[in-house]
């Protein structure tokens, strides 16, 4: 059997995704669409499959001529788009005299090639198109006996009493159906069908019932068969006697970011799988990030949840169930200071493995905002943040970046004064640490980089969510300078250095993000902790000099005074 793969389409439905990366390379549960269709056609029996070319073409040549298949490979490019008839004419050389398979290279099917093959074969007709029932695309009707009869409308047929059914983009022809199409130029192949009814061919139906079948021409379409086929195979790689059982889905809730969080159920197994969406463009994204970085924080021995199942094109990962136990939640239903301080400690010695075994191998090609934390980060994410995000955005206060920004050099300048090595999570508070099985864990890691560990300490002893009183913080912090101290050989007092200014940036990063997310995104929850965090900025200027920062001290100072009047009425009157 030889065959033609036609993957020169534009992917319009799939732009803007499709303006980078072609459509047969997009991916379902970490292999591309044209590697899917090109194996299910070797399996069938095909020893020759040409695939033609055109849009993004040098990617496909260099993916193909990257990947070895068990046949012949034959790429034809088309420089003008030719269409479906035009493709089969341009590969007319190919096919000598026996029939030959093509398939659209953006479906995915378990329909049995070889079986449709058969089909063919045992008939005398020139052509077989299989059909299945899928409502958004029915478009071709079919007679009593399963013959093509019509390109029709719905209504039409329905009236006849004849079925109307989807084309899945594959079909077996004679190498007599080129005759229909014209010899030069774009062509539509179904006008060659319509041409062979007309001349009084028939055209046999090859009818797939029980099979899956999914159209991946849009990103919905795709998403939804991405999710549907990688669910399976995680809960076939975890608890393969459930296979069979249908897959119940309960969206959690999220937080502050976009991506979507689901807990899935079959039989008596459970995972959770992240959806960052569909990556960009071909740059690694968030989801690489995510799948990189928890991979390597659970080879270190941390822990981290397990990756099971992850295509980080589709920005999928399915990993494994910790529960929804926050540190926040697990803290308020603690009353004991001694429990809560014993418990802390075992996440500061979290924090401290994180840091130092996080950080041994850590390859800073895995990230995807900024490598290190560095003085980009501190300078425009947050203390520009801070002003543009929070103090005009949320508050409505005219004061300019301009202010501060000398000051947001001179914070730079301290956290900065040595280079950090180790791995630092940048956003480790509460509602990133699951207590599952008696033992914290670790979860939203995509966002880590090379940073200094004092930066992951300001953020989970300032964090709003608990409000932890200043005591106990100061405590918690001489127990980190204690283990850090004993784990890398910093003098303690650089490390209390090195956290006091790391406070006061995490501070400002915090009031910026909880400024956009509840004005800008609509998200007013999280204006119930800016008092806090509003407070604990105050506080940190506090224990700094009064000359190292007086404008944001300023700043900070009248906020603080407007009282905070409401969650989006602003911080007080603008002066």
């Amino acid at each position: 059997m030889k065959a033609l793969v036609l993957a020169a389409g534009l992917g319009t439905r799939l732009r803007p995704y499709t303006d980078r990366i072609p459509k047969p390379l997009f991916t379902l549960d970490g292999r591309t669409l044209l590697d899917r269709i090109v194996r299910q056609l070797i399996a069938a029996g095909a020893r020759t499959v040409a695939v033609n070319t055109h849009h993004r073409a040098e990617q496909i040549h260099a993916h193909l001529a990257a990947t070895t298949f068990p046949a012949e490979i034959v790429v034809r490019h088309e420089t003008e788009i030719l269409g479906t008839g035009g493709a089969i004419r341009n590969t007319a050389d190919i096919w000598g005299t026996q029939p030959f398979m093509v398939v659209n290279s953006d479906i995915t099917t378990d329909i049995d090639l070889a079986a449709v093959f058969r089909f063919h074969a045992a008939h005398p007709h020139p052509a077989t198109l299989v059909l299945c029932h899928d409502p958004d695309f029915n478009s071709v009707t079919v007679d009593q006996e399963a013959f093509v009869v019509d390109f029709a409308k719905a209504g039409r047929a329905a009236r006849e009493g004849r079925r109307h059914l989807t084309f899945t983009g594959i079909q077996v022809l004679d190498p007599s159906v080129i005759d229909y199409i014209p010899p030069r130029g774009f062509a539509n192949s179904i006008d060659a069908f319509r041409s062979m009814l007309a001349d009084g061919f028939k055209i046999k139906a090859y009818l797939a019932a029980d099979h899956v079948w999914s159209d991946l021409g849009s990103p919905e379409r795709y998403r939804a068969a991405a999710r549907k086929i990688m669910a399976a195979a995680a809960f076939q790689a975890v608890s393969p006697t459930t296979d069979g059982l249908p897959i119940e889905w309960h969206p959690l809730a999220g937080d502050g970011s976009e991506r979507r969080w689901y807990r899935l159920r079959r039989g008596g197994a459970s995972l959770v799988m992240v959806d960052h969406g569909i990556r960009p463009n071909a740059a690694p994204g968030e989801a690489d990030s995510f799948v990189n970085i928890g991979r390597h924080l659970h080879d270190q021995g941390l822990p981290v949840p397990r990756i099971i199942r992850e295509d980080a094109f589709a920005g999928l990962a399915f990993v494994e169930d910790l529960g929804d136990r926050h540190l926040q939640t697990h803290v308020a239903g603690m009353s004991a200071p001694a429990d809560i301080r014993s418990l802390y400690r075992e996440v500061i010695d979290l924090l401290v493995q994180l840091s130092t075994s996080g950080g041994r191998g850590f390859d800073p090609d895995w990230t995807w905002q900024t490598a290190r934390y560095d003085r980009e980060v501190i300078v425009e994410k947050e203390c520009r943040y801070f002003i543009e995000a929070f103090v005009r955005g949320y508050c409505g206060r005219e004061v300019a970046f301009e202010r501060i920004e000398a000051e947001s050099h001179r914070l730079a300048d301290g956290i900065l004064a040595e280079e950090a090595r180790g791995f630092m999570h940048r956003d480790f508070q509460s509602r990133n640490i699951l207590i599952s099985a008696g033992r914290p864990h670790v979860i939203d890691f995509q966002g880590g980089r090379l940073g200094p560990a004092e930066y992951d300490l300001a953020s989970l002893l300032i964090d709003p969510y608990v409000a932890l009183p200043a005591a106990l913080r100061d405590r918690l912090r001489d127990d980190f300078i204690a283990r850090y101290h004993e784990q890398t050989g910093k003098p303690p007092a650089a490390i209390a250095a090195t956290y006091r200014l790391c406070a006061l940036a995490r501070n400002l990063q915090i009031l910026g993000a909880f400024g956009f997310l509840a004005k800008a995104k609509g998200k007013t929850y999280f204006a119930d902790y800016i008092p806090q965090a509003l407070k604990s900025l105050q506080q940190n200027l506090a224990g700094l000099t009064d000359h190292e920062f007086p404008q944001l001290r300023g700043i900070a100072d009248t906020l603080v005074r407007s009282k905070l009047p409401g969650p989006l009425q602003g911080c007080g009157k603008t002066s």
